[in-house]
């Protein structure tokens, strides 16, 4: 699984810990995450306004003049798929924690045990509120998570499903396919749509995914790849 996480904390030890402990969560659990660190309520804020696809956020409270718990509400007012988890020194603030629906509230400092059980639980609430494709192949019923497609490659009348580790090909129009999808994917051509979490990266003919897979991509729409891409992280 693909996860955006961010820490927000005033302390610079406690970030580098943070960040050493959510790699290595993701490492063991085989998630591709990407880890980012903010200093201040605000300064995250200002992040999250030019994108909002975080996943995961362990919160801080008491910081400077935007404290934790204020953030919170901010974000909480628009969205309510962001994990939220407090992680401060004090718990005094627990009630308030529930009022902006809080995922967990961890004590510092930090264990390991606790911090990897409660991403543990995020990753799967996110995985289950994760739109699903549910497809009949070869007369049974799967159900294929959207966030597991690395591409989608057009056969005659059937359109091949790749993940990580399986395909599945469905007698299905890539068009018809394409109206399941989310912002998540983009259609590279007549017979390629890609997930653009899988996007190594972009020329002008054709999208590398992390796979080494290449994929190729039709003549204008370079700019509509790479606009697709950024949108998406």
């Amino acid at each position: 699984m693909h996860l955006k996480i961010a820490v927000c904390d005033d302390e610079e030890k406690q970030l580098i810990h943070m960040r050493s402990l959510l790699e290595a969560w993701a490492k063991e659990r085989a998630h591709l995450a990407e880890v980012q660190t903010f200093s201040s309520a605000e300064a995250f804020l200002f992040a999250y306004s030019e994108d909002k696809s975080f996943d995961i956020l362990l919160l801080d409270i008491e910081m400077g003049r935007m404290n934790g718990v204020e953030l919170a509400r901010v974000l909480r007012a628009e969205n309510e798929r962001l994990q939220i988890v407090f992680v401060t020194g004090y718990d005094k603030y627990i009630a308030d924690g529930y009022d902006v629906m809080a995922l967990h509230y961890l004590m510092k400092p930090v264990s390991k045990e606790k911090l990897f059980a409660v991403l543990d639980r995020a990753a799967r609430l996110l995985c289950d509120r994760e739109k699903n494709l549910v497809l009949t192949v070869n007369k049974a019923t799967v159900k294929i998570a959207l966030h597991e497609i690395t591409y989608i490659e057009a056969l005659q009348n059937y359109a091949a499903i790749h993940t990580e580790t399986a395909e599945y090909k469905v007698k299905m129009s890539l068009s018809a396919l394409e109206k399941e999808l989310d912002d998540g994917f983009f259609r590279t051509g007549k017979s390629y749509i890609v997930g653009l979490r899988y996007v190594a990266s972009i020329a002008k003919t054709e999208i590398t995914l992390d796979s080494g897979q290449r994929i190729p991509l039709g003549r204008g729409l370079f700019d509509a790849a790479n606009k697709a891409f950024i949108k998406f992280y």
